[in-house]
């Protein structure tokens, strides 16, 4: 097949979950089809990654726009929901056209609801041409965490406005835009069910969200003299921030009263000014950006997702488990893998619960040990790559066959 994949960032380097998904994606599709990729990438990039290069038939970046305030606000008040217009790009949009009318492709797949401005401009460039949207998360489910949750915290009340402003009309972009695909796949069967809930008569495909195994080099776990707690992410996204401050604040010191050597190492590009400052607090240390996070998660006592909000499904859990580290979540941090409690990781919802799990795994050698097996084998048998492509791949053919019989 040859196919157009429309990305927000480049998919390699992959520091973020939507990098990862979409480098995952094209990475396997590219082994057997000819893969065009057209992306938004940062203003100095102005040549793709080798990795990218040797793989794709042809790239186009385009620089990522900025969005001044006015023209935010601007959104806002007129109703529509802040992702419609956050990629929106005429150089994008004319670069979009101009590989359409040079090029001729079976199926065109969108990485993401940031990327769907440009659905207006498919339409008039392949209007026969079939496309997939790829939703990496029911955005909605997101918002409406994210103000039930902010709307207990004073400080917080301007953020949980925004959300609370947010819900009705992403519900109301998502389901526009599961009503003009040809397809649309999520990463789970949560994810799906919310889609269906905004569009009845939608029938999405679940293409989970996967590793390369064999990056991914599994360890036994250990509990040093001064054991270290890990949480990795884009680290100015929200509901990492709010999983960081959370824990700091009220489990991290449950945990120390036990074991005062503890201490969380948080990783991740563009940390939050608030998160930042916790540099300072006694047992916390901000790492910031680092190439590669794995070596950071495999020198771990136990990676800790203490996640209260957000949607989809967390590489980051996958990561941890693949490469043997024992974790402690929650119920929404471990939302749409088939997991128990006890058998692959352990969850707690409650300060108490989830500083208890970590307290249990440091002081519990035979439980880190079998929660770092099964958190393994359980990687190992649903979300290696190579298992879930063939799915993307037999829907995307399924379309291909059905448009090519009805131009026939």
């Amino acid at each position: 097949m040859r196919l157009l994949l429309l990305t927000p960032q480049p998919p390699f380097p992959a520091h973020q979950g939507t990098a990862i998904r979409n480098w995952g994606i094209l990475r396997h599709l590219a082994a057997r089809h000819s893969v065009t990729l057209l992306s938004f990438a940062p203003a100095e990039q102005d040549a793709p990654a080798a990795e990218l290069a040797a793989i794709c038939a042809a790239i186009e970046f385009v620089p990522v726009p900025t969005r001044a305030l006015a023209p935010r606000l601007s959104t806002l008040f007129a109703g529509r929901a802040d992702l419609a217009d956050r990629l929106w790009s005429e150089a994008f949009a004319q670069a979009l056209q101009q590989v359409l009318q040079a090029s001729r492709f079976d199926l065109i797949q969108i990485e993401g609801l940031e990327m769907v401005s440009y659905l207006g401009t498919l339409q008039r460039w392949a209007p026969t041409t079939p496309v997939v949207y790829d939703a990496h998360n029911a955005e909605v489910t997101i918002q409406q965490r994210a103000w039930e949750s902010d709307r207990q915290v004073l400080r917080r009340w301007p953020a949980a406005l925004y959300s609370r402003l947010q819900v009705p009309r992403l519900a109301h972009m998502e389901a526009v835009v599961c009503r003009q695909a040809s397809a649309v796949t999520c990463v789970s069967a949560v994810d799906a069910g919310a889609l269906t809930g905004l569009v009845p008569d939608l029938r999405p495909t679940v293409i989970a969200n996967g590793l390369n195994l064999a990056d991914y080099v599994w360890s036994p776990p250990a509990v040093p003299a001064k054991p270290v707690l890990t949480f990795t992410g884009k680290m100015d996204y929200r509901p990492n921030v709010d999983a960081a401050l959370w824990f700091v604040d009220e489990i991290l010191p449950l945990i120390r009263q036990r074991q005062p050597a503890a201490r969380l190492q948080i990783v991740g590009q563009k940390p939050a000014r608030v998160l930042a400052a916790l540099a300072g607090r006694a047992g916390v240390s901000v790492v910031g950006a680092v190439p590669d996070v794995r070596p950071y998660i495999t020198r771990s006592a136990i990676y800790v997702a203490p996640l209260r909000m957000g949607g989809g499904t967390r590489f980051k859990l996958l990561e941890a488990m693949a490469l043997g580290r024992p974790v402690v979540t929650t119920t929404i941090g471990a939302e749409g893998f088939e997991v128990q409690s006890g058998r692959e990781l352990l969850i707690g919802d409650t300060p108490a619960a989830f500083a208890g799990g970590v307290l249990q795994i440091l002081e519990n050698p035979n439980l880190a040990s079998r929660l770092s097996t099964a958190a393994r084998d359980f990687v190992a048998a649903h979300f290696d790559w190579a298992s879930i492509i063939p799915r993307l791949e037999a829907l995307q053919q399924q379309l291909v066959d059905r448009s090519a019989a009805l131009v026939a």
